[in-house]
């Protein structure tokens, strides 16, 4: 098992906590890329992010034959893009899917714990770029503004990084 820095991981976990949705990039055999909408669950303290999904969906038997996915986040609302590169399992897992069950995935789950569809798809992160602007529209607005008057690329947008794990 990969050592995982506690700082870098947390500061991926802390960017991605709050945005809910994800979307999961798969391949299939010929390489063409696909995603969808996935429910961010969890990023728990060893790297990993948690989807409920039906076993059922075409993209889960990918994950067999490529495992590497990505999943990108987004939260334009804070100017917030996290793009994070893993290795994906689809698993039955009962104990962890009690962990995270919410009552409303009965919606796609009607059986509950119960349903033979459930399973959870973990992504252990190995990598992740971010960007992330704390500044104010305003200002960003301000910053676009003046680059485009002078001819310079704009500055102080936010912060930019990439974490290896």
């Amino acid at each position: 098992m990969q050592a995982y820095s506690s700082e870098q991981l947390a500061s991926i976990a802390a960017r991605i906590k709050d945005v809910k949705f994800g979307m999961l990039t798969t391949s299939d055999d010929m390489r063409t890329l696909t995603s969808r909408p996935l429910t961010q669950q969890q990023v728990d303290n060893e790297g990993q992010i948690w989807f409920f999904v039906s076993d059922e969906a075409a993209y889960t038997r990918d994950l067999l034959n490529n495992p590497q996915v990505n999943v990108s986040f987004v939260d334009t609302g804070d100017s917030l893009y996290v793009s994070v590169c893993g290795h994906a399992q689809l698993l039955k897992d009962r104990a962890k899917a009690e962990e995270l069950w919410n009552p409303l995935l009965k919606a796609w789950f009607p059986g509950g714990l119960d349903d033979p569809k459930l399973s959870l798809i973990k992504v252990t992160i190995q990598s992740a770029e971010y960007w992330d602007s704390s500044a104010s529209k305003m200002m960003q607005f301000y910053a676009m503004a003046k680059a485009a008057i002078t001819g310079e690329a704009p500055k102080d947008l936010g912060e930019h990084g990439r974490v290896e794990l």
